[in-house]
């Protein structure tokens, strides 16, 4: 009983979607110009499907993933009207608020951050727990916070010994908090494309 109480907290097509494969050829519409799979039927929840299969999905509830730097998000006006987003941190994207689908990898924590995903560890916002859909899933079960509730340390911690590691090479432009620079860096360093800033609608602003 309890398990399929655990099942029944999210709609029936939200782990589906997240395991979909989007941004691929379209195998029934392969010669059209139009054939990329970047939509999802939440009504009949058969696959990604490109623009020419939604005719076959009229008055259905289709919404549209889209994809940067190889993650795929969903606009927050689109996916909030079916789901609760609440905790999910969440990025502006050419003036639009999204958020991702799934975590992303991050090797460790950047320096000076105070606030990470409750599941992967990815750095965030101090308003937010998670760092997309996917994680809100993980980190919302009961499985997951009884582990997390008899482990003291906290889960993903980095030693000294890894602080030699670096991971600026790897950071996406996702990233919700960059390191902050020395006083010796501060002068001749440039400004990198790709740095987040806070945007007065709240979340982050990328810049890709």
């Amino acid at each position: 009983m309890g398990a399929d109480k655990e099942e029944n907290r999210w709609p029936p097509w939200l782990k589906p979607l997240l395991k979909e494969q989007f941004f691929v050829q379209c195998k029934f519409h392969a010669d059209s110009h139009k054939s990329e799979c970047n939509m999802y039927c939440l009504d009949c929840m058969n696959g990604a499907l490109c623009s020419l299969c939604l005719s076959h999905h009229h008055d259905h509830r289709a919404i549209q993933i889209r994809r940067s730097s190889y993650h795929d998000v969903i606009r927050v006006n689109e996916i909030q009207k079916y789901l609760d987003i609440s905790s999910v941190q969440t990025y502006i994207i050419n003036s639009a608020k999204v958020v991702f689908l799934n975590e992303r990898p991050q090797p460790r924590p950047g320096k000076g951050v105070t606030n990470t995903c409750q599941v992967c560890d990815r750095s965030l916002l101090d308003s937010f727990r998670f760092c997309s859909l996917g994680c809100k899933i993980v980190g919302t079960s009961k499985n997951f916070l009884k582990i997390r509730r008899h482990s003291p340390e906290k889960k993903g911690a980095v030693s000294e010994s890894e602080d030699s590691y670096s991971s600026s090479r790897n950071t996406s432009s996702f990233t919700p908090s960059t390191p902050p620079r020395t006083g010796l860096n501060f002068r001749s360093a440039k400004r990198r494309k790709g740095i987040p800033h806070r945007s007065p609608m709240g979340g982050l602003m990328l810049e890709i």
